[in-house]
């Protein structure tokens, strides 16, 4: 018998505008997913402007980033992504791009 084959994680970058919503980090307004290296944002892809996308991510792994310095400012994420219902990102680096969200995005 064959083992059933495993999903691959994949390294993305995010950016979109951090919410604390309870005890759960999401990053709502979120651009999508682009496949990344695990290690921090350079400089050159930090956006200066925050972005207004449609995506909606759940925060893990998240114990030692400090976010509630960043809620409700726009954060360039990197991480392991976990598709799912409500799809997840195990954190490897979160940089802040915006000290704000952009307009639209929701509360």
């Amino acid at each position: 018998m064959q083992a059933a084959p495993t999903k691959k994680v994949e390294i993305v970058t995010v950016t979109g505008c951090l919410r604390q919503q309870g005890t759960t980090w999401m990053l709502v307004a979120a651009t999508d997913p682009v496949a990344s290296l695990a290690n921090q944002a350079p400089g050159d892809e930090i956006p200066k402007t925050a972005p207004l996308g449609k995506n909606t991510f759940r925060l893990i792994g998240i114990s030692e980033f400090n976010l509630p310095q960043h809620r409700d400012h726009t954060m360039v994420i990197r991480g392991l992504l976990i598709k799912d219902k409500v799809s997840r990102i195990n954190v490897t680096s979160a940089v802040e791009a915006v000290p704000s969200c952009a307009a639209g995005a929701p509360k």
